[in-house]
């Protein structure tokens, strides 16, 4: 059996080993502990444990490859079968003098480690380097039987230095190379914010100073709906806009992501800062225009301010972040100026979200029901589950004071299964014909865990599936469309009924009727309101009601709150409603049925 003695080699080999880089190093190491339990492993067996993370090939005392893995395969081109049995001259690309590998010769028969670096030619013809290491294999006898290669590809590091080599790059020049790649944004071309040196931090005692953090709004659904690839190009146009707006005296970077940071300097500093805000905001009403499309583009800033005294960066820094957030609070597309008490909000900001992820399980999270009614007839078919939170030291919360925060920190999930499971168990208390209907996120669907929170609160509480009504928006297909409709079909098809809620604003589009399983269209809410002075909005509802009709769906109107408008609801077509007229949202308990 062919082996290698490690003991030996570590002993003969110990400046070898030092030079032979952190991979060999690595090896050995690992080696030489499994050496403590059974000396006696197959050189083969070694091998195969580098497979994943290096090109290996074995070779017996005549250079014959009597062992070739897959990533060596893939590198020469050659198959297996091709491999074994040749000598590595096969590989032989010509670039190497003879000299060169009659040291490479001499140096692993005298029982030492050959590093060094090797242009072969692939069986296509085309030519790659590698990073080589020799490892004489040594039996238990002393003897060796034959060598081990462990490669690592350097095609592309090589090509590099050949092009600084014919360009015959002078040594500074390739500093200044590395000092812009180090400093400089890869994709915009700004400084790069995380290596800024100090000198962008620097002032002068009585000098002003000001810090603009900006964030590109909403870059996340380009990336998602049209790809990375345009939404790195709307970074790049929206840095070349950001160059053209800032004052001369500013220092423009980009701080990573969709985030930018602008740093003021000088006596008017603060002036700028506001000026350069405004003129930012209206630099970015234009659309980009892009290859492909043109996109409307947006931005909110946050900015800090120093008026004297020295400046603590970090501080600073954060001021502005705190501002941005602000901005982005207050709808995005403005600018807010630090004040402390945005300090103050972030701490209870970041209180409010520990509490919301131990609500859940502190049973704070509470469930009450609003009816929809028949509208012929008059009774209750469904019940909405809308969420509510007795917090215990800020009292009765509402859905929009908590379910947006839910919504950014990722604990909308946990809620919105939460939710579930408890209206799945209320309404086994109702009578038989009626629903319970319970929105679903955005994150439920993206998570993939749909089906299995479903299934579980079905099973959990005994209720039938045809009971369970799930309510989604037309802003859960964005981005992720078809995944979210498959899994909707697949809920569909164990006899939930689907809802598409607030139809008629925001992203309707009849392609969605087309495309999912939808049994119940609810008409948004901001129709009502004009349906009594609007013959618009009557007809509207009216060929909602009708388009429902022919393909097969019911419908119901929201927001309900005169009897005049029901009336005209029912006059116009609608199948059910919702509205304080036919009752609040109230504890199950409190439910009339």
């Amino acid at each position: 059996m062919i082996q290698i003695n490690f003991k030996r080699l570590l002993v003969n080999n110990d400046r070898g080993i030092q030079s032979a880089g952190k991979l060999h190093a690595l090896m050995i190491a690992v080696i030489q502990s499994m050496m403590l339990e059974d000396e006696r492993f197959a050189a083969a067996t070694y091998a195969a444990a580098l497979d994943k993370v290096a090109i290996v090939a074995i070779t017996n005392l005549a250079g014959t490859i009597v062992y070739a893995n897959e990533q060596f395969e893939k590198l020469s081109k050659y198959s297996r079968g091709e491999l074994i049995g040749q000598n590595h001259r096969i590989l032989n690309s010509g670039h190497h003098p003879r000299s060169f590998f009659l040291e490479m010769y001499r140096t692993i028969r005298g029982r030492k480690i050959w590093r060094g670096e090797i242009k072969n030619r692939a069986k296509d013809g085309s030519f790659y380097w590698v990073d080589t290491w020799i490892v004489p294999l040594i039996d238990s006898g002393g003897t060796i039987t034959g060598y081990i290669s462990i490669r690592t590809e350097i095609t592309s590091r090589k090509a590099l230095e050949g092009q600084l080599s014919s360009l015959n790059v002078a040594l500074s020049h390739q500093h200044e190379l590395i000092s812009h790649l180090t400093h400089h944004d890869a994709l915009t071309g700004l400084r790069n914010f995380v290596n800024a040196d100090d000198e962008a931090w620097e002032w002068e005692s009585d000098q002003r100073a000001s810090v603009l953090f900006i964030d590109v709004d909403k870059l996340k659904a380009v990336n998602d709906t049209l790809g990375h690839a345009t939404g790195d190009a709307l970074l790049k146009k929206v840095a070349e806009r950001l160059l053209t707006c800032a004052p001369p005296n500013a220092s423009v970077f980009r701080f990573g992501g969709d985030e930018f940071v602008i740093i003021l300097r000088g006596d008017a500093a603060s002036h700028d800062a506001k000026s350069a805000a405004e003129a930012i905001l209206q630099a970015m009403a234009e659309p980009i225009s892009l290859e492909s499309s043109e996109l409307p583009v947006s931005v909110s800033i946050g900015i800090a301010e120093r008026s004297s005294g020295r400046v603590d960066a970090n501080r600073l820094l954060t001021e502005a972040d705190l501002a941005l957030q602000a901005a982005k609070s207050g709808g995005r597309n403005c600018y807010r100026i630090f004040d402390p008490v945005m300090e103050v909000e972030l701490r209870e900001r970041r209180q409010l979200e520990s509490d919301l992820a131990r609500a859940c399980a502190n049973g704070e999270i509470v469930v009450e029901y609003q009816p929809i009614i028949d509208a012929q007839g008059g009774h209750v078919v469904v019940c909405e589950a809308l969420a509510r939170w007795n917090h215990p030291t800020r009292g009765r919360m509402q859905p929009a004071e908590f379910i947006p925060l839910a919504e950014e920190t990722g604990l909308i999930r946990q809620l919105s299964a939460c939710v579930l499971r408890q209206a799945c168990a209320d309404a086994m208390a109702w009578p038989s014909q009626i629903k319970v209907a319970v929105n679903l996120s955005t994150q439920q669907c993206q998570a993939g865990y749909l089906i299995d929170s479903v299934v579980k609160a079905l099973r959990e509480s005994g209720l039938p599936a045809s009971r369970l009504e799930l309510e989604v928006t037309e802003t859960l297909f964005i981005g992720n469309g078809d995944e979210c409709a498959a899994m909707l079909r697949r809920v569909h098809e164990m006899g939930v009924t689907i809802a598409l809620d607030d139809f008629g604003t925001g992203y309707s589009s009849l392609s969605y009727l087309r495309r999912l399983p939808v049994d119940v269209l609810k008409i948004d809410r901001t129709f009502v309101a004009e349906l009594a002075t609007s013959e618009k909005a009557r007809a509207v509802v009216e060929a909602i009601c009708r388009l429902a009709d022919r393909l097969g769906m019911s419908t119901v109107i929201e927001g309900i709150e005169t009897v005049e408008q029901a009336n005209i609801a029912r006059q116009v077509g609608v199948e059910r409603m919702q509205g304080f007229l036919f009752g609040r949202p109230v504890a199950a308990a409190a439910l009339r049925l």
